[in-house]
Order: structure tokens, then C-alpha cells, then sequence
């Protein structure tokens, strides 16, 4: 679940980040600008919410949201790709890799995540 409302929140910040550059040019695309960071945002509290630690869930989201955008920016709006930024893009997915599996406990086992908030037991209950 964590993982598909991380993706959710890519998805809209990236159709956000490419509206933004259309929206320059028609200003109708605005709409599609605020939905998408404003659902991007929300998306991202929830990940949170679910107990993935702030690191890799902003790590993963911010180094996604780089790439995709950088590829759709090619793509739809016809922007430059150069192997220099390309070399910059596995730079930033490595470094959440590093991130990512940082998180892990030396022998292997993923650190325990901290419960979401408001469903913390008490002890003796």
C-alpha cells in the first residue's frame, strides 16, 4: 500500500511539474498544476502516516519526481537530454539507493518502522 501511494504521489507531482511548463503557454493548465501538487503533498503524508521513515519516503519521491520529469520534460516539451544529466539522473537514484538501504539493520533485516501515528498500544494494555 506504502509503496503504491508512493508512486501516486510521483505520478501526480510529475503531472504537475510537466503542467507547469504547458501551463506558460495556456494558463488553463494551472488547474492541473494545483491538483497535482496539492495531491502530490497529500499522497506523501499519507506514506508517511503509513510509517515509512521520512528519509526514504522524501528520498524516493524527490529522486523520482527528478527523473521522470526530466524524461517527460524531454519528451512532451522537447527539452534537452544530455549525457552530462543523464549521468546526474543515476547519480540521484543512486544516492536513494544508499539512502533506501541505509535503513537496514547490519544484518540484513530491514529496521523496524516506527508505528503510524495514533496507533501506538500502551504497554500493559
Amino acid at each position: 500500500m506504502r509503496r503504491f501511494l508512493l508512486g501516486a504521489a510521483v505520478a501526480c507531482e510529475v503531472a504537475a511539474s510537466l503542467s507547469l511548463k504547458a501551463a506558460l503557454e495556456n494558463p488553463a493548465w494551472y488547474v492541473l498544476v494545483v491538483i497535482g501538487y496539492a495531491a502530490a503533498f497529500t499522497l506523501l503524508a499519507a506514506v508517511l502516516r503509513l510509517g515509512t521513515p521520512l528519509g526514504v519516503a522524501y528520498g524516493v519521491w524527490a529522486a523520482l519526481g527528478v527523473t521522470l520529469t526530466a524524461l517527460g520534460a524531454a519528451a512532451v516539451h522537447g527539452e534537452a537530454l544530455t549525457p552530462l544529466m543523464l549521468a546526474g539522473i543515476v547519480l540521484v537514484v543512486a544516492g536513494v539507493l544508499c539512502v533506501e538501504l541505509g535503513t537496514a539493520r547490519p544484518g540484513g533485516a530491514p529496521e523496524r518502522e516506527r508505528q503510524p501515528a495514533g496507533s501506538a498500544r500502551r504497554e500493559g494494555a
